[in-house]
């Protein structure tokens, strides 16, 4: 009851985490009529600190004395901090200039960009589906390039940049709450110059916005961190599957967001290119689960054999096991 339990718990926490991440877009416009660049840099200077709190509570401060003695983990949280500040940037200005849709495909095709760069630069082998997928993928950009009269720049650089992240990530293997301090650490001192900067030359709109404007402002760093607490402690519950299923939660609410709420348009070439995006997740999907179903069998059908092999060895060299009447005469 209590792995049931903890599962619902988790899944409960992945849609927290994907659902806040889904509806960021609504958020954004709030900071109006500050710049991406200023938000940006506002929302690395308070997720240090709501993180710093974060880290307080449950007193974890080990992991940072066994970082600074290792200079190679050092450049690789400094590269993952300068991918993440493209990705984060792009995004808000996306949002903020309407171009919530286009941001959305980003974060839809990040699995086939992620599938991609494991073959080219990891030497990974892909499974025919996921062949397919890729392919139907690349068909997509160019039927969304051809739409738009351009390549769509701002989903691919969202895609890659993510991608990219998460290729840095899992090389660094360190936890969430403590990657997100060192790079919001890495990148504070940067931040905190441009907002001074901002200020001394009178273009901060911190406190020039009124005070509600200043929470929002300070509100970026809980935008931040909330969501990443939940996915960590959804990664400790359901398994990746599970995960792997949720994370396209966070660009259907964008996609919808941005035809609904934002009322962008949706011409029939776009809706063709999406569809190609969608059909390429579905192939991924139905690949992924059932080799995953695939592995579970497999590993039963070991551990049965496992279990016979062992039963087998106990039994005497006659092939009959003595009974406890036997025993007893």
């Amino acid at each position: 009851m209590q792995g049931k339990n903890e599962q619902r718990a988790g899944l409960l926490y992945g849609i927290g985490a994907y659902g806040m991440w889904g509806m960021v877009p609504l958020f954004w416009p709030l900071l109006q009529p500050s710049g991406a660049i200023e938000i940006l840099a506002h929302r690395m200077v308070w997720s240090l600190g709501v993180v710093g709190i974060a880290l307080l509570l449950v007193r974890r401060w080990a992991w940072i004395g066994e970082l600074l003695r290792q200079p190679r983990k050092l450049g690789l949280i400094a590269t993952a901090a300068a991918v993440i500040t493209v990705n984060w940037g792009l995004y808000i200005w996306a949002v903020n200039n309407g171009q919530v849709v286009e941001a959305s495909l980003g974060y839809f095709i990040n699995p086939l960009v992620t599938i991609a760069m494991g073959v080219l630069l990891l030497g990974e082998r892909l499974r025919p589906a996921q062949w397919v997928a890729v392919g139907t993928g690349v068909a997509a950009v160019l039927v969304l390039a051809i739409g738009y009269g351009r390549p769509p720049w701002i989903s691919l650089v969202l895609a890659f940049s993510f991608a990219t992240y998460g290729l840095v990530k899992k090389k660094v293997n360190m936890g969430g709450l403590e990657s997100l301090a060192a790079e919001t650490a890495v990148l504070f001192l940067p931040a905190l110059g441009f907002l001074l900067w901002l200020g001394a030359n009178g273009e901060a709109t911190f406190t020039a916005g009124g005070a509600w404007h200043g929470v929002l402002l300070a509100a970026t760093g809980i935008v931040t961190a909330f969501p990443l607490v939940c996915f960590g402690a959804a990664a400790i519950r359901v398994p990746l599957s599970t995960l792997g299923l949720l994370q396209y939660l966070a660009p259907v609410f964008q996609f919808a967001l941005g035809i609904v709420y934002f009322h962008e348009a949706m011409p029939p070439e776009r809706w063709a290119g999406f569809s190609l995006v969608w059909l390429a997740l579905a192939l991924l999907t139905w690949d992924a689960l059932r080799t995953a179903r695939r592995t579970r069998a497999q590993a039963v059908r070991l551990a049965v054999a496992a279990a016979a092999a062992g039963a087998g060895s106990l039994t005497p060299p006659g092939g009959a096991v003595p009974s406890e009447r036997t025993i007893s005469t």
